[in-house]
């Protein structure tokens, strides 16, 4: 009978200790994502080429009237460079000339915030405002409108704990 309660035990525990150990390839895969207020998304189809659109400022509000407000990260950073080829399909230096160029036709480009975190706190609290960011980052004040990119180096995307979605 001791045996047999020793046998079971150590199976037992043996079962529970790869639960109980989290593996970097046991975490789900990190994602860039664009996203909105939970409370109060804006009205409109979240595919690529509106989202496109909306952070080139060729849309300028969604089927309810509300004004649209895209937020980027700063210049040179991965979740920027991989944002503007993924979803944009330019370079940054592309960009920059296109921003040059609607700039002098009376059109500003993006609000620029300086991380993540900050992304995040703007689009919660701003009626209208789309964002994007690493899903690591993600809290339950917003949602996820598309995913731009299914799987992002989770450092590079400034991921240091494991990802939250």
């Amino acid at each position: 009978m001791r045996s047999h309660l020793l046998a079971w035990i150590t199976t037992t525990l043996a079962a529970a200790m790869p639960a109980a150990t989290c593996r970097a390839s046991d975490a789900p895969p990190v994602r860039l994502v664009a996203i909105a207020a939970a409370g109060q998304p804006p009205k409109l189809a979240a595919d690529r080429d509106q989202l496109r659109n909306i952070f080139l400022k060729k849309i300028f509000i969604d089927d309810n009237g509300q004004r649209l407000i895209p937020v980027n990260l700063p210049p040179g950073t991965p979740l920027r460079e991989r944002f503007a080829r993924h979803l944009l399909g330019m370079g940054e230096a592309q960009l920059a000339d296109y921003w040059n160029r609607q700039y002098f036709q009376g059109v500003s480009p993006p609000y620029v915030l300086a991380s993540q975190q900050a992304v995040v706190r703007f689009v919660a609290s701003t009626p209208g405002a789309i964002g994007y960011v690493a899903s690591c980052h993600l809290d339950a004040q917003v949602r996820v409108l598309l995913v731009i990119d299914p799987a992002i180096d989770a450092a590079a995307a400034g991921c240091t704990a494991t990802p939250a979605r």
